[in-house]
């Protein structure tokens, strides 16, 4: 059974620790929060974090003692760690790493490209990861079984039209691409079939009706594509 993702984010600067809260949140995940060092390691014991995004920069205990005594604990030892710095001196990326660090998620901090690097720091956490030969896919708040034909958002079961589960397979297959009306015509509904380009309208207004305007964007004389 796959974990729901737990995320421990350490900043003494509380307005960005608001900020990378509210981002991961609203992605369903759990998030707790520590201002300090020697406060992290309190809520690492108890929250068990799948990743620590953890600032180098800080009084007390800074970034570096504080992964150091991570490292040094077996509870944390698949425990995923992210540094967090405005420093660009290669010495302090290069001994972050050296002493158990992942990666690195530079400031000022792009939403986007935060929610990205998480998303893929996370699919490497044994405990995150599907079983083997699923295919399920994570979109945010929304699932998609695409063997079984179901999905849902936000765990709550989301009942599609046949057509309208492959539509939404389709654009969620490659996340980002842009689909054209001909291209999503031919994969949907098949050369043999002779239907009008309203039918793809009437289709996506359906499946935004239902999972969320925010999935499936349009980009007008081309086509469709999915993300989130």
């Amino acid at each position: 059974m796959v974990s729901e993702p737990r995320v421990l984010i350490v900043d003494d600067e509380e307005d960005i620790v608001e900020f990378l809260s509210y981002n991961l949140k609203k992605e369903g995940y759990r998030v707790e929060s520590a201002f300090d060092g020697k406060s992290a390691l309190d809520v690492a014991e108890y929250f068990d974090p799948h990743l620590i995004i953890l600032d180098i920069m800080m009084p007390g205990l800074d970034g570096i003692e504080v992964c150091e005594r991570l490292r040094a604990n077996s509870q944390f030892d698949n425990t995923l760690i992210s540094f967090l710095t405005a420093r660009n001196e290669s010495f302090t990326q290069v001994t972050a790493l050296e002493i158990g660090g992942d990666d690195f998620i530079n400031k000022p901090i792009k939403p986007n490209v935060f929610k990205s690097r998480v998303k893929a720091l996370l699919r490497r956490h044994p405990d995150l990861q599907k079983d083997e030969g699923s295919n399920i896919g994570q979109f945010g708040k929304l699932e998609i079984n695409f063997d079984h034909y179901q999905v849902s958002e936000n765990g709550k079961s989301v009942n599609l039209a046949k057509k309208e589960f492959e539509l939404l397979s389709l654009l969620a297959s490659k996340p980002g691409k842009v689909f054209k009306r001909a291209e999503i015509l031919g994969k949907v509904w098949g050369s043999d079939v002779i239907v009008g380009d309203r039918t793809i309208d009437v289709h996506i207004r359906k499946l935004r009706e239902k999972i969320g305007s925010h999935y499936i964007h349009t980009l007008k004389g081309v086509g469709y594509k999915f993300d989130y």
